[in-house]
């Protein structure tokens, strides 16, 4: 049925199979519809709540008549209070009714009833998304420019419009988290528990979709919670953020179809350096350290920098869709990729719902579906091209929705020109492509340390001056004009003492967690935000950071239960936990690493080789730049700095990487069984092979020595790695040596034998695997076309000759050709240097 009947009735097939499966097995609950917000309710209610139920708590603990008369009071007080907001409430609104205001509004504002409340947010979500929510001038451009019909030619030359494949849906299904069903009510879980051939047919049905062009009608339907914005007015509905719960089923699809455009647009590097959103290997902190960097390297040239951090009115809500599909038309993208997403951005209806109470359906015209996977790739696809015609001397980042632009330079009046020339091309491009800049939301701020008074300069965004702050929030971090980050931490401080409180309730010693749950707690909850931002903000003052001090030790004194006269070093030992001085070295020479591990990274040739040197080494006032702190950290840990190898290139998600593998020893329990059952039937398969060439590998470590030796039937390669590469990391590189010289060699046929399990499973799964040399090892395969090559694991120390040549030879051996450490095997090397700091300080106690 599923191959035969319509793109529609195949899904309503599968989705009614899965659904009634679910329903024989899984049990249902109904969900509770919540509570009205009062219109009428506001702080000073709050704060009489509060003292009443603080009175009755003292009269119900000590019944005495003093708590009795302070009750009555606190009682008496609450009601007044209450019955005056009631009446305030309703005067002031009565007395806000005018002639202009419609009975609708009327209406709305007066609804008590949940659907009403639903329709009322769907029409308002539905006016956002519309074309009359757009400007004018805007309305009359896009008029005329989707006229213009973009032709994605049918295309099977590019290998992205080829068939899904089974490995495809297997890897999109693990990446797949559990998320809210959509209007069809299927959960991630049920298609996680699906068996091979209900899969298989599923992927029948994606090939359909993808290869007919046709995007089924139920999957164009969305449900969307409304959620509130923290600090908002919530009786009004523009302040909701709209969730959209689809079909998992189609997001499924939408996963497997997103991994392939992105990996088309960074293989044509089409995104712009200053883009970090969603994008592998790069995050907030790329964007953070920017301008972290660039506000330093001002400052310790006496120079001025000006900021001018963006926010998008609606920016999700109000994408283009034509504007899409036209920039998918000027990428190059042709065939059944570009028609995908032309079908996914039809017309979609959505219904609010509040509680179990759903709205009318509403049409959503315009924008992209936030909760959909392929929304946000699709709007980075739209809003990459804001900062494309920036001035030379005006730099930019880009996460998202987040933009920001800064200019450092002597003369105001110089940075004034290049940024506002750089603000009018910015609403330009926004005007041409449907986005509004708010000129509330929108900040400038003047980052400079030069004495003496400079006035900070004024900028116009369509025709209203952009305001200047003292202090912004930008990706999670509190900037400062002086950049302290006294204010962020104090910040980080409150936020932190807050979810103490949660540690608190739970470390009841009658029937609270134990220290290992409190400490898993303080973790997650603490230590999460702690370690957030700590490249940029650890650069702050000694005086400054410890504030956060007493925050760790506090959580710690909490989780342990330590006395508060219990030593600070000891509260370190006892938790497991050092200091936090010692916690924000290790993550910023993680994040160093990183960088150095990635080529392409637009901060890598900044920190690796960081600037004005001299400058920082007269001026000593001065904070110097993340290059220059990561130094200083490295001494500290006494590292040597080392080479990090770099990343490779990931193959094509519908490329098959399958390795051939022999499991014949697998099934043995090595410490049951003896090594003369190795080997006899380590001879007997020999024999089975006896046509393939067998090539030993094996690798050995110590405390300053790490070898790898790959062992051929008539010599041995052997080589020496640097002291910080793991066992599992010299094991891959034995198999990589083998693979290398079977590569200059003739072999028709080989088997590799490893006795690591470890680098087996890892060539198992060599597309999970972002290890640097199973990727190098994958690559090299692929090139050996004309060889076939095998995997085996065998038992090592079992007698088996040329797995003991191997153990000797990577023992023995002294010859290097590269002193390389992957970034895996680099991040434990400086988590043991951590531990070995701390053991040197907790030994000068």
């Amino acid at each position: 049925m599923v191959d035969k009947d319509s793109i529609d009735v195949a899904v309503n097939t599968i989705t009614d199979c899965i659904i009634s499966s679910a329903d024989n097995s899984i049990p249902k609950i109904s969900g509770n519809i919540p509570k009205v917000c009062k219109p009428w309710w506001n702080t000073e209610c709050d704060t009489c709540q509060k003292t009443l139920e603080k009175a009755w708590y003292n009269f119900r603990r000590y019944p005495t008549t003093h708590n009795l008369i302070q009750f009555k009071k606190a009682r008496a007080k609450f009601r007044q209070i209450r019955r005056r907001s009631r009446n305030t409430t309703w005067c002031s609104y009565v007395n806000s009714i005018i002639r202009q205001v419609s009975s609708k509004i009327v209406w709305d504002k007066v609804i008590s009833d949940a659907k009403e409340i639903a329709n009322v947010m769907g029409q308002t979500l539905s006016e956002i998304s519309s074309e009359s929510s757009y400007p004018n001038d805007f309305i009359a451009f896009k008029k005329c420019e989707e006229q213009k019909s973009v032709d994605f030619l049918p295309s099977y030359a590019e290998d992205y419009n080829s068939t899904f494949s089974y490995h495809e849906l297997k890897d999109a299904l693990r990446k797949s988290n559990p998320t809210s069903p959509g209007p069809d009510q299927i959960h991630n879980n049920m298609l996680k528990h699906l068996g091979e051939s209900s899969l298989l047919t599923i992927l029948l049905l994606f090939n359909r979709i993808w290869q007919e062009r046709v995007f089924p009608l139920s999957w164009l339907k969305a449900i969307v919670v409304p959620i509130p914005k923290p600090g908002k007015d919530k009786q009004d509905p523009n302040n909701y953020r709209p969730i959209a719960l689809t079909s998992c089923l189609g997001k499924l699809l939408e996963r497997m179809f997103s991994a392939r455009l992105m990996h088309v647009l960074e293989r044509s590097k089409w995104f712009v350096p200053s883009e970090s959103g969603f994008r592998r290997r790069r995050n907030t902190i790329d964007n953070l350290l920017k301008l972290e960097t660039a506000i330093r390297e001002a400052f310790v040239r006496k120079k001025h920098l000006v900021s001018i951090f963006f926010d998008i009115e609606k920016a999700y809500d109000r994408a283009w869709r034509y504007g899409i599909i036209k920039d998918l038309s000027d990428i190059g993208l042709k065939g059944n990729l570009p028609l995908f997403i032309k079908n996914f951005l039809q017309t979609r209806i959505f219904q609010i719902r509040i509680g179990n109470i759903l709205s009318d359906n509403f049409n959503q015209q315009e924008g992209v579906p936030q909760g959909s996977v392929l929304s946000v790739l699709l709007f980075i696809i739209k809003i990459n091209g804001i900062v494309s015609k920036l001035p030379t001397y005006v730099n930019s980042t880009l996460f998202v929705n987040d933009i920001q632009i800064h200019c450092a330079g002597d003369d105001m009046g110089f940075i004034k020109r290049q940024l506002q020339t750089a603000i009018n091309n910015m609403t330009d491009w926004a005007t041409k492509n449907g986005f509004i800049f708010s000129p509330q939301k929108t900040v400038c701020m003047h980052f400079c340390r030069r004495r003496g008074l400079h006035p900070d300069p004024d900028f116009q965004l369509n025709g209203s001056p952009i305001p200047i702050v003292q202090e912004t929030k930008f990706l999670g971090i509190i900037f400062d004009t002086k950049l302290t980050f006294r204010s962020h931490i104090k910040h980080l401080k409150t936020k932190c003492i807050r979810t103490l409180n949660i540690m608190k309730v739970l470390s009841s010693t009658s029937w609270g967690a134990d220290k290992v749950s409190l400490m898993r707690i303080y973790r997650s909850l603490v230590h999460s935000k702690l370690d957030y931002g700590v490249p940029v903000y650890g650069s702050a003052a000694k005086s400054t950071l410890k504030m956060l001090d007493s925050v760790h030790h506090q959580g710690l004194r909490i989780a342990t239960g330590a006395f508060r006269t219990t030593p600070i070093p000891s509260l370190h030992v006892i938790s497991g936990e050092p200091s936090l001085e010692l916690r924000r070295h290790r993550l910023s020479l993680s994040y160093f690493y990183k960088i150095k591990s990635d080529e392409s990274h637009p901060q890598h040739y900044k920190v690796i080789n960081p600037i004005f040197g001299s400058l920082f080494s007269v001026r000593l006032s001065f904070t110097p730049t993340s290059g220059f702190r990561i130094g200083e950290i490295l001494r500290y840990f006494g590292i040597e700095d080392f080479p990090v190898v770099s990343n490779v290139e990931d193959p094509p998600p519908w490329k098959e990487t399958q390795l051939d593998f022999i499991d014949d020893f697998l099934h043995f329990f090595k410490p049951s069984t003896s090594d003369i059952v190795f080997k006899q039937h380590f001879y007997d398969h020999r024999q089975h092979y006896s046509n393939y060439v067998p090539i030993y590998t094996n690798s050995s470590k110590s405390d300053n020595h790490v070898g790898s030796a790959a062992v051929f039937p008539d010599f041995t390669i052997a080589e020496t790695l640097h002291p910080f590469c793991s066992v599992y990391t010299s094991e891959l590189y034995a198999i990589y040596l083998g693979l290398l010289k079977i590569s200059t060699l003739n072999f028709k046929k080989a088997i590799i034998y490893t006795d690591s399990r470890s680098g087996i499973n890892a060539l198992r799964s060599a597309k999970h695997n972002k290890h640097p040399l199973v990727m190098q090892c994958l690559h090299l395969h692929h090139t050996l076309k004309k060889s076939k090559i095998k995997y085996c694991w065998i038992p090592g120390h079992v007698g088996i000759p040329g797995n003991e040549r191997g153990d000797k030879a990577a023992k023995s051996a002294n010859a290097s050709r590269e002193a390389f450490v992957p970034l895996i095997d680099a991040l434990q090397a400086v988590k043991l240097s951590q531990h070995r700091v701390w053991q040197r300080i907790w030994d000068g106690q």
